[in-house]
């Protein structure tokens, strides 16, 4: 299935960027579209994103043409987060039922991937990311139970969450992924604080759980220049190693976060003081 591609671009060019560059580089929407598959190829350390709505019908890819190889996973790993309903993946025959904020991890060298939905009136929202992988790691299921979870932020400042690492060392090992999702608490607005950068990894975000009338609003940029995107529910953004990352929602909303690049330890982040943004 063709892929959408897209370039990345440095800190220099989106000086000059309107909304709607910014956009066409760094946020990608349509990642959820009942009864298909959409992947994204991101240049950006060649991070695929995808989404998948199976019906009545599976979804079925695993075929590496798009990506140059015999196999999608010839030379990749992959975490699958069901974002919806409840569903299945059946990964070279083996079948994995997933509930809502289960995590699949899938290993380098499967031959091919198959997602179902339980209902097709409530169905499973598949959202995926891919990165290129060294290693030969077993195929898991990581249960929303089972996820490593860290209690974050101040109610007084309006940043109390939930995060939950699924794919990490400490609970289920890949070559170069990991993998997350993060709930805000009730009255809550703002998913990281402060602001931070870590050049030696991207990361991508998947924005869920909105209503239709709410937004998130994406601060990105270096510190003395920020720009920012407004972003709905299923829309995802790629957030480059040289960018800050932060958001506020007006009203309530969970994300999937996904990073790869030269380590997977999730604290070795460079903190901005919000002083400091301009």
């Amino acid at each position: 299935m063709p892929m959408n591609i897209r370039y990345g671009a440095g800190p220099e060019d989106i000086q000059r960027y309107d909304t709607q560059q910014l956009r066409d580089a760094f946020l990608i929407d349509g990642q959820f579209t009942p009864g298909a598959i959409r992947f994204t190829y991101t240049h950006v350390d060649r991070m695929i994103v995808g989404g998948a709505v199976p019906l009545a019908q599976p979804l079925a890819f695993g075929s590496g043409e798009d990506v140059g190889t015999e196999l999608f996973f010839t030379a990749r790993e992959m975490g699958i987060a069901n974002l919806g309903g409840a569903g299945w993946i059946e990964v070279d025959g083996n079948r994995f039922a997933l509930a809502n904020r289960d995590v699949l991890y899938v290993g380098r060298g499967t031959q091919s991937v198959m997602l179902g939905s339980d209902d097709e009136a409530g169905p499973a929202r598949f959202y995926m990311n891919s990165v290129p992988a060294g290693a030969d790691l077993p195929t898991r299921l990581i249960r929303k139970d089972e996820a490593r979870v860290l209690n974050l932020g101040e109610e007084t400042r309006a940043n109390v969450r939930r995060l939950a690492m699924y794919i990490h060392p400490e609970v289920s090992p890949s070559c170069l992924l990991l993998m997350g999702i993060t709930d805000l608490a009730p009255g809550s607005v703002w998913n990281t604080m402060p602001p931070h950068l870590h050049e030696r990894r991207m990361e991508a975000y998947c924005y869920f759980d909105l209503s239709a009338e709410d937004r998130v609003m994406h601060f990105m940029g270096r510190p003395d220049n920020t720009r920012h995107l407004v972003v709905a529910n299923g829309d995802v953004v790629l957030s480059p190693a040289w960018s800050i990352h932060m958001g506020a929602g007006t009203g309530p909303y969970a994300f999937v976060w996904g990073m790869t690049g030269e380590n997977q330890a999730y604290t070795d982040v460079d903190p901005v003081a919000i002083a400091e943004l301009r």
